[in-house]
C-alpha cells in the first residue's frame, strides 16, 4: 500500500475517533463545557493533560531544535519538563482547591480587583493565541507533506476538526478526545524511535541507544562522540558543548520553567477532577506519560542528526532519495548549488553552505531518512496531527473561557444566564478558530520571536501573582498589580528592543549581563517579586475574608 494511501487511512481513522468521542461526550452545561463537570478520573485526566501539554512544539519541533542546537537545545527539555513539575506540585493542587474555572478567576478574586482580572485575561488570551497559531501552522505542514494538499488547505481542515469537537463537547469532549490523541501521538513517536535505535545501535530502548555505540554499518564508536566529530569537521559547534553561556542557559531555562508554570491551558486541566487528591494523582500520571516522550526526544534528535549528515553532506544531488525531493516541494528543504558541482555542501559557513533544512521537519522526515516502512511514516503523520490538534483545542477553550466567563460573566455582563454564557463561549471559540486559522495561513514574521515573549510574559506576570497569592497572606491587590505591570513592562521592553526595534544589536555582547531576550523573563519575574513584596509592605493588608480564603486553600486533607 502506498504511503499516501496509508496516511489517508491512519489520519481518517483517527479523525473519525475524535469526532465520535466529541458527539458522545458533548457538553450540556457551563460546568461541563469549562471543566468537564469536574468528574474526570485521575488516569483519564493524566492522559488528557499529557496530550494537552505535548503540542506540535513537543512532537514536531523539540527534537528538531535539539538536533540542531545540541547542548543549547536542552534548555527546552529542562524548561518545559521542569515547568510542568513545578506546576503540578506547587501550583495546581492549590488552584484546584480554590474551585474556580480559570486563572483570571483566581487572580480577580484573590486580589479583589477587576483591574487585576483584566490584566490576567489579557495575558491568558495573548499567550494562548501565540501558541494556537503555531499549532495550526504545524497542522498545515503535516498535511502539505503527507496528504499532498496545499498548506493553507491543511490549516482549514484542521480548523474544521478542532472547531467541531471544541464547540460541541467543550472541556468534556476535549478531555476524552485528548485521551485518544495521547495514545495516537505517543505510539507514533515511540515506534520509529525504537526502529531507528535498533538499526543504529542494536538497542531496543532509545534512551539507552542514545548513549550506546553505533553499529559497524554506521561507522562504530559512541553516538555522541561521532556527532561531535562530524560537527567539528563541518564547522558547527560541538554537539555536546553548544555556544550559549552558562548564565544565559540558566536564565533561559528558568524563564521556560516559570512561564510554563503559568500556562492557563494546562492549569485548567486540574479543575476537571473531583478533588484535590485526584488532582495530585492525575499530576503524577501526567508526569509519567510526558516523561515517555521527553526522555526519548534527545535520542531521536541525535539519531536524526547523524542520519541527516551521513545522507546529505557531499552527496550527489541527482542521486538523492525520493524523500528529499518531496520535502523540497514543500520548500522546507532548499538546495542552492553555489559551486555548480552537483554535490550538496552542508556546512556551518553561510558563504559555502548550499542546503537549508527546516528544523521542524526532523521528526516527520526522520523515518523516511532512515528508510523505515511506509506504515511507520504514515503513523508519524497521524501522531503529529494529534499533538497539534490536542493542544489547539485546549488553547481555544482557554480563549473562549476568558472571553465568556472572565470578561463577560464576571465583568461586562454579570446578569447573563448559564445558557447565554454557554452560547457566548461557543461563539468565542468560532472567532478564536478563525483568528488562529488566519495566523496559521498567514504567519506574521514575528511569530517565532514572540514565543519568547509569551513565555516571558507568563513568567513575569502570572507566576509571581499565583505563587504569592497562594503562599503569602499579606500580599494585596496593590502589590500584585504593581508587580505584574513592572514585570510585563520590563520584559516586553527588553524583548521588543532586541527583536524588533534594533535586531542588529541582538548579540550577546549587547545583552544585559549576557542574558538573551529568550531568558530575560526570569529577570522580569524577579522584578515582579521585588516590586510586589515592596509595594505590599507600604499599602493596606488584604481584607479578612481574603486572608481566610488563602488560609483555607492551604489546609491539607480536605475532601474536595
Amino acid at each position: 500500500m502506498s504511503l499516501q494511501t496509508l496516511t489517508y487511512l491512519f489520519v481518517g481513522i483517527s479523525f473519525l475517533v475524535y469526532i465520535t468521542i466529541a458527539v458522545w461526550s458533548r457538553a450540556s452545561s457551563t460546568k461541563e463545557f469549562y471543566i468537564a463537570g469536574a468528574h474526570v478520573s485521575p488516569l483519564a485526566n493524566g492522559l488528557a493533560t499529557a496530550a494537552d501539554w505535548m503540542s506540535a512544539a513537543s512532537f514536531i519541533s523539540m527534537a528538531g531544535i535539539v538536533s540542531y542546537m545540541g547542548r543549547d537545545g536542552s534548555v527546552y527539555l529542562m524548561g518545559w519538563t521542569g515547568g510542568y513539575v513545578l506546576l503540578a506540585l506547587l501550583i495546581a493542587p492549590y488552584l484546584r482547591d480554590f474551585g474556580k474555572f480559570t486563572i483570571p478567576d483566581f487572580i480577580g478574586d484573590r486580589y479583589y480587583s477587576q483591574f487585576a482580572r483584566m490584566v490576567a485575561v489579557f495575558c491568558a488570551i495573548f499567550v494562548s493565541f501565540t501558541y494556537v497559531a503555531g499549532q495550526m501552522r504545524g497542522v498545515g505542514v503535516v498535511f502539505s507533506r503527507f496528504l499532498e494538499v496545499d498548506i493553507n488547505m491543511g490549516v482549514l481542515i484542521g480548523m474544521g476538526i478542532v472547531f467541531f469537537y471544541a464547540v460541541l463537547g467543550g472541556m468534556k469532549g476535549i478531555t476524552y478526545t485528548q485521551v485518544a490523541q495521547y495514545c495516537v501521538l505517543i505510539f507514533a513517536y515511540m515506534v520509529p524511535a525504537v526502529f531507528i535505535s535498533i538499526l543504529m545501535t542494536g538497542n531496543v530502548i532509545p534512551q539507552l541507544g542514545f548513549g550506546s555505540e553505533l553499529n559497524e554499518s554506521y561507522g562504530g564508536g559512541y553516538l555522541l562522540d561521532r556527532l561531535d566529530g562530524m560537527h567539528r569537521e563541518l564547522g558547527f559547534a560541538a554537539y555536546t558543548e553548544g555556544a550559549r553561556s552558562s548564565l544565559d542557559i540558566l536564565f533561559f531555562t528558568a524563564a521556560l520553567i516559570m512561564g510554563t508554570a503559568g500556562l492557563p491551558h494546562v492549569i485548567i486541566r486540574f479543575f476537571t477532577v473531583p478533588s484535590v487528591r485526584a488532582a495530585r494523582k492525575s499530576a503524577g500520571y501526567a508526569l509519567f506519560f510526558i516523561a515517555i516522550l521527553y526522555t526519548t526526544a534527545p535520542a531521536i534528535a541525535a539519531f536524526a542528526r547523524t542520519n541527516l549528515l551521513n545522507t546529505v553532506n557531499n552527496a550527489v544531488y541527482s542521486e538523492m532519495p525520493g524523500w528529499f525531493t518531496t520535502w523540497e516541494n514543500t520548500n522546507l528543504i532548499q538546495f542552492n548549488d553555489k559551486n555548480a558541482d552537483g554535490r550538496i555542501q552542508y556546512v556551518a559557513d553561510p558563504e559555502i553552505n548550499e542546503l537549508f533544512v527546516d528544523r521542524d521537519i526532523i521528526v516527520l522526515a526522520n523515518p523516511e531518512i532512515a528508510q523505515l516502512p511506509n506504515w511507520v511514516i504514515a503513523l508519524v503523520a497521524a501522531g503529529g496531527l494529534a499533538a497539534a490538534l490536542s493542544t489547539a483545542a485546549g488553547l481555544l477553550l482557554v480563549i473562549s473561557t476568558s472571553i465568556s466567563h472572565d470578561l463577560l460573566k464576571r465583568n461586562l455582563m454579570p446578569g447573563i444566564s448559564e445558557k447565554q454564557e454557554l452560547l457566548f463561549a461557543r461563539i468565542a471559540i468560532f472567532f478564536a478558530v478563525c483568528v488562529a486559522g488566519y495566523f496559521g495561513i498567514n504567519p506574521p514574521g514575528f511569530v517565532a520571536e514572540v514565543v519568547a515573549f509569551a513565555f516571558g510574559l507568563a513568567a513575569s506576570s502570572f507566576f509571581p501573582a499565583i505563587v504569592l497569592g497562594i503562599f503569602s497572606i499579606r500580599m494585596n491587590k496593590e502589590g500584585a498589580i504593581a508587580g505584574m505591570i513592572a514585570g510585563i513592562a520590563f520584559t516586553a521592553s527588553y524583548i521588543i528592543y532586541f527583536k524588533f526595534i534594533n535586531p542588529a544589536a541582538n548579540i550577546s555582547d549587547n545583552w544585559w549581563f549576557g542574558i538573551s531576550p529568550e531568558g530575560i523573563g526570569t529577570l522580569g519575574m524577579l522584578i515582579n517579586f521585588a516590586v510586589s513584596i515592596g509595594v505590599c509592605r507600604f499599602t493596606p493588608a488584604p481584607p479578612k475574608d481574603v486572608v481566610d480564603m488563602v488560609l483555607d486553600i492551604r489546609v491539607p486533607g480536605k475532601p474536595a
